[in-house]
């Protein structure tokens, strides 16, 4: 069929397998077939628990014994085989072939449900679990399911605070490797990762992939509620949140429920005042690069947001979007209670102090109460007499500016 040649005729039995599409050995546990019984009785371990082969360094074990030799090069620093186009070793033979796939563009595994293609049949099958639903890794400390072992790996850590890779700088401390390069690039300013297009650097390869999303315009990912489309997996399921108020990350001090991580932990500078970006015109310190940026805006003149429809400009993009919707008319926020909807998160926390008749705001003079603090400086005026808004034509004046503008109609007719 292929014309590949082999040194002994079983070899060449167990190759034409390949073209024959026979997997003759089955697991009597999952029914998982294989093309030779030695793989059978390999994959039986994963069953029974057994690993009969231990290195004799760190005395790790293994269910087979090519993982194991694998796993001993790591002691040696064996890498024997090597890229022709980069020149990067490795350990194994097969981990060579799925990295030349990199260069040749090869992704030869297919998901059978959405066509995405990959190039090793391991990340195929991982993936093949978003459509299954399966979860077949287990935490053995909260329960908690993953679909993939490293993920699991990575979750482990949460329960043993392992954080093995300090930054020699700030003596920050990283689960991880990879995030630990990822954060010395804040101190040697290395920005690696290029955007063809407008030329914006990043010091992380996904926080660019993220990026190039702007350019293309590309929302895959839609919500089955209101439909709203999102860049990427992540930002549609913090949405989702908003429809089924499940707010997971609580803050250990005041107990306050977020629906995103992000957010506790700005929040969580709160209670540490750390406010650790100076502006380099005032001092001011700010908690998040984000409202240093909005800030400088003041000395800089800087809207650089503007809406497409009036024209109206903005020092902040989360600003502009609340302003669109009084556009498109979208109020994505929707009271439980009598389904009033509303534009801003805002207004309808406002309103449903009306449902619960809370009225947290308290009035120092006479103890009068209100349910939000625009309610109760208007009232503290009576006390102090503040009459702030004048009339242009008469000069009459107004404690509020409402009553300002049923008087102005008296000159209008």
């Amino acid at each position: 069929m292929c014309n590949k040649t082999f040194s002994d005729r079983s070899s060449l039995k167990i190759h034409v397998c390949v073209h024959t599409g026979e997997r003759s050995y089955p697991c009597d546990v999952c029914h998982k077939t294989f093309k030779r019984l030695e793989c059978q009785k390999v994959h039986q371990r994963v069953h029974t628990g057994e690993r009969p082969y231990c290195c004799n360094v760190c005395n790790k074990t293994f269910s087979a014994r090519s993982s194991m030799k694998v796993h001993q090069r790591g002691h040696t620093g064996e890498r024997s085989f090597c890229c022709d186009v980069c020149n990067k070793t490795f350990c194994d033979r097969s981990s060579l072939k799925v990295h030349q796939r990199v260069h040749t563009g090869e992704r030869p595994y297919c998901c059978e449900v959405c066509s995405k293609t990959f190039s090793d049949r391991c990340s195929m099958k991982v993936h093949q679990r978003v459509h299954t639903g399966e979860r077949p890794y287990c935490c053995d400390v909260c329960s908690k399911t993953f679909n993939d072992r490293s993920n699991l790996k990575n979750h482990l850590l949460v329960h043993t605070g392992g954080r093995s890779y300090p930054c020699d700088v700030c003596l920050k401390t990283f689960r991880y490797a990879g995030r630990l390069n990822i954060h010395k690039r804040l101190h040697t300013g290395e920005r690696p990762y290029c955007c063809d297009v407008c030329n914006k650097t990043f010091s992380d390869g996904s926080n660019m992939k993220r990026h190039l999303l702007v350019h293309t315009g590309v929302r895959s990912y839609p919500c089955d509620v209101c439909h709203k489309t999102f860049r990427d997996t992540g930002s549609l399921n913090v949405h989702r949140r908003l429809h089924t108020g499940e707010r997971p990350y609580c803050c250990n001090v005041c107990n306050k429920t977020f629906t995103d991580r992000s957010n506790m932990k700005k929040h969580l500078r709160v209670h540490t005042r750390a406010c650790s970006y100076p502006c380099d015109v005032c001092h001011k310190t700010f908690m998040d690069t984000c409202s240093l940026n909005i800030h400088q805006c003041i000395f800089i003149g800087g809207r650089p947001y503007c809406c497409n429809v009036c024209n109206k400009t903005f020092s902040d993009g989360s600003n502009m979007k609340k302003h669109l919707r009084v556009h498109t008319g979208v109020r994505p926020f929707c009271c439980d209670v009598c389904n009033k909807t509303f534009s801003v998160r805002s207004s309808m926390k406002r309103h449903l102090l009306v449902h619960t008749g809370e009225r947290p705001y308290c009035c120092d003079v006479c103890n009068k109460t209100f349910s939000d603090t625009s309610s109760m400086k208007r009232h503290l005026l009576v006390h102090t007499g503040g009459l702030s808004y004048a009339c242009d034509l008469c000069h009459k004046t107004f404690r509020q500016p409402h009553y300002l503008k049923l008087h102005q109609r008296v000159h209008t007719e």
